[in-house]
């Protein structure tokens, strides 16, 4: 049985478009980004760069995750600032939803 060029198209688009960390059917992407999880949607891409960490001259880190064009996430000092909108401060085991431009933290119990 010979596969159709459509079909064969279709299971490399998939195996190379999804993984643990990017979804690229659901546009979902999700990371770990020092002691956080950044999870963003509405991201379409066929691969992601890892987060970036940075020390600067005082030591502190930051660490910058930018999935995709509309969605860059900075945490420095503990504060978090997604598309340049500084969100306050955020506990190690904080996490980010960043929904269609909607961000949210989860601060767990």
């Amino acid at each position: 049985m010979i596969l159709s060029p459509i079909y064969l198209c279709c299971a490399v688009f998939c195996a190379t478009g999804c993984s643990r960390s990017n979804n690229l059917l659901m546009g979902h992407v999700k990371a770990t980004v020092g002691t956080h999880s950044v999870f963003v949607t509405d991201c379409y891409r066929t691969s992601v760069p890892p987060p970036e960490k940075t020390t600067d001259a005082k030591g502190e880190i930051t660490y910058r995750f930018t999935p995709c064009r509309d969605a860059a996430v900075a945490i420095h000092a503990d504060q978090l600032v997604v598309n340049g909108r500084p969100y306050g401060r955020m506990n190690p085991t904080d996490s980010v939803l960043v929904d269609h431009g909607v961000v949210s933290l989860n601060k767990p119990d």
